[in-house]
């Protein structure tokens, strides 16, 4: 009863737009993370910046941005119209005020009504704005989004545009760091997606002029592809497909230039229509899965109004193109059966090529029919939850659960009992799950899809990620290897990346798998405890503690209490992610590290040759026991 006299006028509190953003990042950018992940806060924030540029472009206003991001500042010079001079200041310090309310000005926008400015600003140690308009000028820099400098209009001989210049608050984005291939990816979606626009980005030339037919072909390897890529255009929509010999499905979607990262009503859409056109044209009612089997794809439309399920615009929840335009599903099926049909009766050798591909896949699953139903018996027999999987309360693909929540969910792969039994005493329930490994994994490199059901280890690993039938309803937006910094924890790192690698590529490629960073040693006097990462690490806190501090070499995971453990898998957990650069090809990749030994191979593990315990404290190669042995 004394709390609910307490609730008083004194008890409502009025935040004004900075104060609540500041408060609540996650509702404006999604998760903060430090930058290991693609979609951590840090992108969103460059993002938001770049899509006013791109809306420029896509309203025929400048054809060139240019982009420079070093570790702390991220700067952004687009030659479109530039902000209206006398609205410089409200346009990013002032919710509810943008150009995107004009649906004249911008039927298709990308940005979200003037709210992603805002939030940048808000969200930033250092924030300066400057329009340039027809010979004028107006510059204003912020601080956490406060007004530090308010600059008269002046005079420029410079082209008419916007520069926003930034470096995110280190206090909300603790630790970040900015990694080049995620921006890159970021830059070449943007020039995939706007045919003849320039971005420089650090000096270097981001340019399609084929659009998602480029963007395909640089996902995908010429030599593993079944037929050449079909690239087809419409009104507000684009596609390109092709199929290939890997596993699995794999998309890229994307709506008004935002790539949707967990797909939508518009990927849907897509799924349904490739299969019901591919039926109808050849006359047979093939199994979806068998259809859809090895697809790689693309697919952009354009909506006015677009709704998504959150902030960051990474699912679509619309159901049609615009207020009077039809369903989007059927948008998509209308256009997918009259241009796909089309195509294949005009090029035969490509109706031929993909039949046979599904031919292949169909064949194969009724190969592992008898075996994958015996797998997924034993799996339920064998009460995951209690044997093998120490689960989590919250999930990815919880629709209950909110987007923070959501996006910190992760699932650590570890080996040994006490390793895992470190893990499970210190992590959080609520998002952190543990799977713990019994030995080292099968080297599964070169296989088909049936041992994925015959290993136990694997088939109950791909039912506790829910990811037998595709990523769509993945349990976890984290995959975090957890093993020792030794060659032996290096080994089935490797062996655990090939699983994935072979029959999930989709997984990696989506930024889901990362490797645990945990202290190689503790640092430690009467007042204070250092642990260290790397030697030079440790050389520096023998330093600063002097008088011959206690050091201890952590040998492995076990080594670590549950006390310590919590440290390190808490607040300022280390991840590293698994990356894929634009230039490689799974195949190959997997047949060098993972396949018969060749002298190439063998010339590059002496190059790289190191023993034990330096392996330990620096793995440039990431070459394992095997591949040391095969030398």
């Amino acid at each position: 009863m004394a709390e609910l006299s307490s609730y008083t006028e004194d008890s409502i509190k009025s935040l004004d737009w900075r104060e609540h953003i500041r408060l609540r990042p996650g509702m404006y950018i999604g998760k903060l993370g430090d930058g290991s992940a693609h979609d951590d806060g840090i992108y969103v924030m460059v993002k938001e910046i770049l899509d006013n540029s791109i809306d420029e472009h896509m309203m025929g206003f400048g054809r060139t941005i240019d982009v420079k991001i070093t570790e702390q500042k991220v700067e952004v010079r687009d030659y479109g119209r530039g902000i209206p001079l006398g609205k410089v200041i409200d346009c990013v310090s002032k919710i509810n005020t943008g150009g995107k309310y004009d649906s004249g000005a911008f039927q298709k926008s990308v940005g979200l009504n003037g709210v992603g400015t805002k939030a940048v600003n808000a969200l930033s140690d250092f924030f300066k704005v400057q329009a340039y308009r027809d010979g004028e000028t107006k510059v204003a820099e912020f601080e956490k989004g406060i007004l530090t400098n308010d600059i008269p209009i002046g005079k420029t001989s410079d082209r008419n545009g916007t520069k926003i210049t930034f470096s995110p608050d280190g206090g909300i984005f603790k630790n970040y760091h900015f990694i080049p291939e995620y921006l890159e990816n970021q830059i070449w979606y943007y020039a995939f997606l706007n045919a003849g626009l320039t971005i420089n980005y650090n000096g270097k030339k981001y340019f399609s002029d084929r659009g998602l037919y480029d963007l395909l072909s640089s996902k995908v390897d010429e030599e593993s592809i079944r037929y050449p890529i079909i690239h087809l255009k419409g009104n507000d929509i684009e596609l390109a497909i092709t199929h290939s010999n890997q596993y699995g499905e794999e998309y890229y979607s994307f709506v008004n230039g935002q790539y949707t990262t967990q797909g939508g009503t518009h990927l849907a859409a897509f799924r349904e229509a490739i299969v019901k056109t591919i039926r109808e044209f050849y006359k047979k009612d093939y199994d979806s899965s068998d259809i859809r089997q090895s697809v790689v794809a693309a697919i952009a439309v354009r909506v006015q109004e677009p709704v998504f399920e959150s902030q960051t615009k990474t699912k679509l929840g619309s159901q049609s193109i615009g207020p009077e335009g039809p369903t989007l599903r059927t948008f998509v099926n209308d256009f997918v059966k009259t241009a796909l049909d089309n195509y294949l009766h005009k090029n035969p050798a490509v109706a031929d090529a993909l039949l046979k591909r599904i031919l292949q896949s169909e064949r194969e699953r009724k190969e592992i029919s008898g075996i994958k139903k015996l797998a997924n018996d034993r799996a339920k027999k064998a009460n995951l939850h209690n044997k093998k999987l120490r689960d989590c309360r919250v999930h990815y693909d919880d629709p209950k659960a909110s987007e923070d929540a959501k996006n910190n969910t992760m699932l650590f792969l570890t080996e040994g009992d006490s390793a895992s039994g470190s893990i499970t005493k210190s992590r959080d329930v609520q998002t952190q799950a543990v799977f713990s490994l019994r030995g080292k994994p099968l080297n599964c490199f070169g296989m088909t899809k049936k041992v994925v059901y015959e290993n136990e280890e694997f088939n109950l690993l791909q039912h506790a990620l829910n990811i037998e039938d595709g990523i769509e309803n993945l349990r976890y937006r984290k995959i975090v290897i957890a093993t020792d910094a030794d060659v032996d924890g290096m080994h089935i790192r490797l062996l655990i990346m090939t699983y994935f690698l072979q029959f999930f590529p989709d997984l990696v490629k989506n930024g889901h798998l990362f490797i645990l960073d945990t202290p190689l040693f503790r640092v430690r006097n009467k007042k204070e405890t250092i642990y260290c990462y790397t030697d030079e690490e440790r050389q520096r806190a023998i330093h600063k503690l002097g008088n011959k501090p206690e050091i201890t070499r952590f040998k492995g995971l076990g080594e670590i209490s549950p006390d310590e453990f919590g440290t390190f898998i808490g607040e300022d957990i280390r991840l590293e992610p698994i990356i894929l650069n634009k230039e490689t090809k799974i195949p190959d990749l997997l047949s060098f590290y993972m396949g018969k030994n060749t002298p190439d191979r063998q010339i590059f593990i002496i190059k790289n040759l190191k023993v034990e315990k330096d392996l330990a404290l620096e793995d440039p190669t990431g070459v394992g026991t095997e591949e040391v042995e095969a030398a």
